[in-house]
């Protein structure tokens, strides 16, 4: 699962760079230092893009390659952060599942 947040982040902000998407393959990231070391390699691409941010770009159309539909840029950023809070929840239920310590839900303090 962790890959598929990486994978699903990075697609869809590399869309709204207009950059076309690498879609690495699960099997070749099969360890948490591999997911690890791509998730730090492309969140060093996509800071720079959302530090940027304006409230310009909240209505620009974005064509990804992978659907014939459109979206807004806004649209897209808010699905990608709610995408990644809810799989923040389910980490959280199976690490309590487990008897282990969950991951903080909280997003404040976390430099985002």
């Amino acid at each position: 699962m962790i890959f598929h947040i990486v994978d699903v982040e990075y697609s869809w902000i590399s869309a709204l760079q207009g950059n076309e998407d690498r879609a690495p393959q699960f099997k070749d990231y099969q360890s948490i230092q591999k997911v690890k070391a791509l998730s730090d390699l492309y969140r060093r691409e996509l800071e720079e893009f959302l530090q940027v941010w304006s409230v310009d770009l909240e209505c620009k159309i974005l064509k990804a390659s992978w659907t014939d539909k459109t979206y807004t840029y806004g649209e897209v950023l808010r699905h990608v952060i709610v995408h990644e809070i809810h799989h923040i929840g389910q980490i959280s239920v199976w690490a309590r599942e487990l008897n282990l310590q969950p991951v903080s839900a909280n997003l404040i303090g976390r430099g985002l």
